[in-house]
Protein backbone atom coordinates (compact mmCIF):
# COMPACT_ATOMS: atom_id res chain seq x y z
CA UNK A 1 0.00 0.00 0.00
CA UNK A 2 0.93 3.49 -1.04
CA UNK A 3 0.18 6.64 0.30
CA UNK A 4 0.31 10.06 -1.05
CA UNK A 5 0.00 13.74 0.97
CA UNK A 6 -1.13 16.78 -0.73
CA UNK A 7 -1.07 19.78 1.48
CA UNK A 8 -2.64 23.28 -0.14
CA UNK A 9 -2.94 26.18 2.00
CA UNK A 10 -6.15 27.98 2.23
CA UNK A 11 -7.09 31.66 1.69
CA UNK A 12 -8.36 33.91 4.35
CA UNK A 13 -11.87 33.35 5.19
CA UNK A 14 -12.47 30.38 2.94
CA UNK A 15 -12.94 28.07 5.95
CA UNK A 16 -16.95 27.33 5.66
CA UNK A 17 -16.74 26.67 1.97
CA UNK A 18 -13.73 24.55 2.76
CA UNK A 19 -16.06 22.43 4.91
CA UNK A 20 -19.07 22.37 2.15
CA UNK A 21 -16.61 21.13 -0.64
CA UNK A 22 -15.45 18.56 2.22
CA UNK A 23 -18.99 17.59 2.97
CA UNK A 24 -19.97 16.78 -0.92
CA UNK A 25 -16.54 14.48 -1.20
CA UNK A 26 -14.37 14.13 -4.08
CA UNK A 27 -15.34 14.82 -7.41
CA UNK A 28 -14.45 11.17 -8.23
CA UNK A 29 -15.35 7.81 -6.91
CA UNK A 30 -12.43 6.82 -5.02
CA UNK A 31 -12.91 2.84 -5.40
CA UNK A 32 -13.39 2.94 -8.66
CA UNK A 33 -10.51 5.00 -9.72
CA UNK A 34 -8.11 2.47 -7.74
CA UNK A 35 -7.60 3.98 -4.47
CA UNK A 36 -8.00 1.79 -1.27
CA UNK A 37 -8.44 4.62 0.94
CA UNK A 38 -8.67 8.60 0.06
CA UNK A 39 -9.33 11.11 3.85
CA UNK A 40 -9.23 14.87 3.78
CA UNK A 41 -8.30 17.14 7.06
CA UNK A 42 -8.35 20.35 7.47
CA UNK A 43 -6.60 22.92 9.90
CA UNK A 44 -8.47 25.87 9.08
CA UNK A 45 -5.65 27.28 7.46
CA UNK A 46 -4.65 24.23 5.38
CA UNK A 47 -6.47 21.56 3.87
CA UNK A 48 -4.80 17.93 4.17
CA UNK A 49 -5.78 14.93 1.21
CA UNK A 50 -4.41 11.67 1.97
CA UNK A 51 -4.57 8.79 -0.96
CA UNK A 52 -3.80 5.30 -0.42
CA UNK A 53 -3.95 2.14 -2.93
CA UNK A 54 -1.41 0.46 -5.46
CA UNK A 55 0.54 3.01 -7.75
CA UNK A 56 -1.64 5.86 -6.24
CA UNK A 57 1.09 8.83 -7.42
CA UNK A 58 -0.06 7.53 -10.86
CA UNK A 59 -3.66 7.61 -10.11
CA UNK A 60 -3.85 10.76 -8.37
CA UNK A 61 -1.20 12.14 -11.42
CA UNK A 62 -4.39 10.87 -13.84
CA UNK A 63 -7.21 12.52 -11.88
CA UNK A 64 -5.84 15.73 -11.96
CA UNK A 65 -5.38 15.42 -15.79
CA UNK A 66 -8.39 14.08 -16.37
CA UNK A 67 -10.82 17.15 -18.10
CA UNK A 68 -14.24 16.35 -16.13
CA UNK A 69 -12.27 15.54 -12.75
CA UNK A 70 -9.69 18.99 -13.54
CA UNK A 71 -13.17 21.20 -14.05
CA UNK A 72 -14.50 19.68 -10.61
CA UNK A 73 -11.47 21.12 -9.00
CA UNK A 74 -12.45 24.42 -10.14
CA UNK A 75 -14.25 25.17 -6.40
CA UNK A 76 -10.83 24.15 -4.80
CA UNK A 77 -9.07 26.45 -6.79
CA UNK A 78 -10.88 29.46 -5.39
CA UNK A 79 -10.07 28.76 -2.04
CA UNK A 80 -6.46 27.94 -2.29
CA UNK A 81 -3.52 30.14 -1.83
CA UNK A 82 -1.18 28.45 -4.52
CA UNK A 83 -0.78 25.33 -5.56
CA UNK A 84 -0.95 22.24 -3.41
CA UNK A 85 2.24 20.74 -2.17
CA UNK A 86 3.20 16.62 -1.75
CA UNK A 87 4.03 16.03 1.69
CA UNK A 88 7.13 13.67 2.10
CA UNK A 89 6.91 10.99 4.98
CA UNK A 90 9.60 11.91 7.37
CA UNK A 91 9.04 9.28 10.01
CA UNK A 92 6.49 6.49 10.19
CA UNK A 93 5.66 3.98 13.23
CA UNK A 94 3.83 0.79 12.91
CA UNK A 95 2.34 -1.63 15.58
CA UNK A 96 4.11 -5.36 14.40
CA UNK A 97 1.45 -7.78 13.75
CA UNK A 98 0.72 -9.81 16.59
CA UNK A 99 2.30 -13.84 16.99
CA UNK A 100 -0.71 -16.25 16.36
Amino acid sequence: MKQLVLVARLLPGTEAKVQDLLEVGPPFDPARVGLSRHLAYSTGTEVVFVFEGPEVEWTVDDLVNHPIVAAALEPWRKVGDGLPRIAEELYAWEAAEAAV
